[in-house]
């Protein structure tokens, strides 16, 4: 080889031995290169598996990778949150007394346990339990308290994350979950259809505190405002007088608010009148079944009770409305005292959106169904408040009779839907009543249409 001043000379082994080792360092860089990008790519797996198990795990532990020059800690949710919650209510000493936690959770602390011991036996998902990987979830306490507080404050999912450490997606299970059981739990009792000893109970309520004889309750339509609401739908869920989509409630309530009936997932573009042809709160009438109704009004004996509506309601036999004009001293008094006695279910709406904001401001859900479950799930623990707190008329006992159970037949069901639609009757039962109040009734200023403290 002809010498170079810039390459030294040797012999040919020496060349053939500096071209082994210069690709043998070639490879051995290719492959450093490698493993460094499998490490790099192995730590963010690990980072984003940790991310996801945030989502299940109550208690705390800590993970310090160092790869290289790179040192990072991960600090997971710990079993604090769990324990500043039990110091905070549930402690034989709690930092907040039960007036606060009457006033934060909308109920009782004895309710409250109730309500969470029945969701744990019912359903797992409510038990502290350990995952595939044996790390222990979140536990009872935890999971309520995050349902509850989304319906009473309508709060979004992350905002609890903070004080129950508790991820979005959990959050939202919760809430679903919560509301699914407490439906599946306590329909039977919560939302019951008065049985003969109820329907007596009410009759003496109502007669005593609003002066009419025979009346099961107060009937109307409540709308709640759907701001997800599928754009392909929003012209059927949407009322010119609103404005935007809405989903119709109707419901009965008595005097201690007490909701008896409720038809809810109509669209908002109904007015009270189609959503009354679609409800089922005169099967029973119709199909001959339920309790023995009668009563006696001015000697006059009717058949079934009634509620009280305002105008846009039909005349039939079992609703009575108010007088528009009226026109002498008996019909002005008789249209007061009705139209003071149908703000119950006027005040149970109002108590109904104060205690639970969720159906105060317009739903998130983008489904109907969880939209029912939520609406619901409301109106039972609304019921479940007042049966706590002393204030319901009537006590429920699961073995009173509910009288007749077996539809009548085709021909007789046609008669008993002429006669819940007759006209005629509902003249003649609103007379009785204007004398009834006229004679036995003392109207004092104000009477009638005082709200309770709730």
């Amino acid at each position: 080889m002809t010498s170079n001043p810039w390459w030294p000379s040797s012999s040919d082994d020496e060349e053939e031995m500096f071209f082994a080792n210069a690709v043998l360092r070639a490879g051995q860089i290719i492959i450093e290169e490698e493993e460094e990008e499998e490490d790099f790519s192995s730590e963010n797996v690990i980072t984003r598996r940790i991310r996801i198990n945030r989502d299940r795990q109550g208690f705390h532990y800590k993970i310090s990778l160092s790869l290289f020059f790179l040192t990072r800690t991960y600090i997971f949710y710990t079993t604090e949150a769990h324990e500043k919650l039990v110091n905070d209510y549930f402690s034989d000493e709690p930092l907040y007394n039960a007036d606060i936690f009457r006033r934060r959770f909308r109920m009782s602390r004895r309710l409250f346990t109730r309500i969470a011991n029945d969701l744990a036996g019912l359903d797992p998902f409510f038990m502290q339990r350990p995952d595939a990987r044996n790390y222990e979830g979140f536990t009872t306490l935890q999971k309520c308290i995050a349902a509850i507080r989304q319906l009473a404050y309508e709060t979004v999912a992350n905002a609890l994350d903070e004080y129950l450490q508790m991820s979005t997606r959990t959050t939202r299970e919760c809430l679903y979950r919560f509301c699914h059981n407490v439906v599946k739990l306590y329909s039977k009792k919560y939302l019951r259809k008065p049985n003969a000893y109820d329907v007596q109970q009410l009759y003496q309520a109502h007669e005593a505190r609003h002066g009419f004889p025979g009346m099961l309750g107060s009937i109307d339509c409540m709308h709640w405002g759907w701001h997800n609401c599928p754009t392909a739908w929003r012209g059927q869920y949407t009322r010119v007088d609103h404005g935007y989509p809405t989903v119709i409630l109707e419901a009965v309530a008595s005097q201690d608010l007490w909701i008896w009936h409720s038809f809810f997932g109509l669209p908002g573009s109904l007015n009270d009148l189609n959503v009354l042809y679609q409800s089922a709160i005169f099967t029973d009438v119709v199909n001959g079944t339920g309790p023995d109704t009668r009563f006696t009004v001015s000697g006059v004996e009717y058949r079934r009770g009634y509620y009280l509506a305002d105008g846009i309601y039909p005349s039939w036999s079992t609703i009575v409305k108010t007088i528009p004009y009226p026109e002498d001293e008996k019909r002005k008094k008789f249209a007061k005292r009705q139209e003071a006695a149908r703000k119950d279910i006027e005040r149970a709406f109002g108590v109904l959106q104060k205690k639970w904001a969720i159906v105060a401001q317009p739903a998130r859900a983008f489904t109907p169904k969880r939209l029912r479950l939520c609406m619901y799930a409301c109106i039972l623990l609304h019921n479940m408040i007042i049966e706590d707190g002393g204030r319901a008329i009537c006590e429920y006992d699961e073995n009173a009779s509910s009288g007749n159970t077996v539809p009548v037949d085709p021909p007789q069901q046609d008669l008993n839907s002429f006669s819940l639609t007759n006209d005629f009757t509902h003249a003649n039962l609103q007379q009785d009543l204007v004398e009834h109040i006229w004679n036995n009734v003392n109207m004092v200023d104000g009477d009638g249409a005082e709200d309770e403290d709730e």
